[in-house]
């Protein structure tokens, strides 16, 4: 039976990254996706990528309304293989970090959590300030990943979708699925002189 991933979106800038993911899952028949949008997210969704409700609902395999409290996914008895949020909000995380489970995103991270799963923060804001920070710091003692989308640079990205695929990569490997996003770092052979690409 393939596993159940839950990915959550909610209305932090970054999208992309969220829209990213259901589409690399999508590809990937092993996975089956359960989706959870905040309605903040929605807006920022339509703003940043131009996509309706409807192309993104039809990137997952199960979609859930963020009110709908009975949905499977709020509960620990149905297994699946972790959650990621993408991106996380200042408001979601203090809603995660503190257990304040109003809506069903924050209530499968919740369960997550609780059952020990995998559950992915994919923070999307700067600076921070001292409470995004302790609210992190208290996630991560819960059991989440903190996992900014920091793109990196030793694989020589040229376009910002390679920058994205690398964030999206790094979250895939925190569920252990294959992917081809970025290319991995291999190391420097002994006596090769390290290139430094060109900035202008």
């Amino acid at each position: 039976m393939a596993p159940h991933l839950i990915v959550g979106i909610s209305g932090a800038s970054g999208a992309v990254y969220g829209i990213k993911l259901l589409e690399t899952l999508r590809k990937n028949h092993n996975v089956k996706t359960h989706l959870v949008v905040t309605k903040a997210a929605w807006t920022t969704i339509k703003l940043e990528t131009g996509l309706s409700k409807d192309d993104v609902k039809k990137l997952a395999s199960f979609y859930h309304k963020i009110d709908d409290l009975s949905a499977v996914i709020s509960s620990g008895s149905f297994k699946t293989q972790g959650m990621a949020v993408v991106p996380c909000s200042m408001k979601t995380l203090a809603g995660i970090a503190h257990g304040y489970a109003d809506n069903l995103l924050l209530r499968a991270a919740d369960v997550t959590l609780k059952e020990r799963r995998p559950l992915v923060l994919v923070p999307r804001e700067t600076p921070l300030n001292i409470i995004h920070l302790e609210n992190m710091l208290k996630a991560a003692h819960a059991g989440a990943v903190i996992l900014p989308p920091a793109p990196g640079f030793y694989h020589k990205p040229k376009t910002v979708t390679d920058m994205v695929n690398y964030v999206v990569g790094r979250i895939l490997d925190c569920f252990q699925i294959e992917h081809g996003l970025y290319r991995r770092w291999e190391g420097v052979k002994p006596g090769k002189p390290l290139k430094s690409p060109r900035l202008s």
